[in-house]
């Protein structure tokens, strides 16, 4: 499965074509599903640009965006930086009357555990987001892992084989205490090809956008989300 993440907290400044308003991120969800595209990774923006939880904006961007994709599973972030930032996140998640089909919830914020119960009584799937082999060590000891729709392993190393080496670490860490679930594998700018390969030869998932990184496997600039899902072709 190759999901397609769309923006994450990228401006302008990084790229041109970085999708804010609803209308945008549905015009980049028809484009990356009908290049292969599977799933969709959002952050909702406010007004201002900005990254929110806020249930009107959250309803409205997933309604506009499931009205150009009826059929795409549709995730969102929950990351601690986002507005109303810290454990306040709760509030508006709990208030959200339209759902994701999922949400990432990265095991490296302390609240982690909490959001995911919360996130679970909703009915909403959970991406466990490693970025660490202790965040895959904190992961198996929560009562709810098994209960995950998947494990995100997320390479933030540039150095490739640093980054090969913590995800062979999580998956050990996964497989040593019986965590069978699916894994989606995707690295962070430098480490995005190499590590997109290295899902393919493992047959995990991955994902591909402009949030991880703008550049083709060339080195050059994307034009945009659809450029850059349609090159995984060129490489499997």
């Amino acid at each position: 499965m190759l999901q397609a993440c769309l923006n994450g907290a990228r401006m302008r400044d990084y790229h041109p074509a970085v999708p804010f308003s609803a209308a945008e991120l549905a015009k980049d969800a028809r484009l990356v599903v009908a290049a292969g595209a599977r799933e969709l990774h959002i952050h909702p923006r406010g007004p201002d640009g900005r990254e929110t939880l806020d249930r009107v904006i959250v309803a409205h961007t997933l309604q506009t965006i499931r009205k150009a994709v009826p059929s795409i599973p549709i995730g969102l972030s929950t990351q601690w930086s986002i507005k109303p930032t810290g454990k306040a996140r709760h509030e508006p998640i709990r208030r959200w009357n339209v759902l994701p089909d999922y949400v990432s919830i990265n095991l490296t914020e302390e609240d982690a555990d909490d959001l995911m119960s919360l996130i679970l009584s909703k009915g909403i799937g959970v991406e466990a987001g490693l970025w660490s082999i202790s965040d895959a060590e904190r992961f198996v000891r929560l009562n709810d892992a098994k209960s995950c729709l998947r494990v995100l392993i997320e390479i933030l190393e540039q150095d490739i084989e640093e980054g090969l080496k913590v995800s062979n670490g999580i998956q050990n860490v996964l497989k040593n205490a019986g965590i069978n679930l699916p894994i989606l594998l995707h690295g962070d700018e430098a480490s995005v090809w190499p590590i997109y390969r290295e899902a393919v030869a493992k047959g995990f998932d991955s994902r591909i956008g402009l949030e991880d990184c703008n550049r083709l496997p060339s080195g050059q600039i994307a034009s945009g989300n659809a450029e850059l899902i349609q090159a995984t072709s060129n490489l499997v």
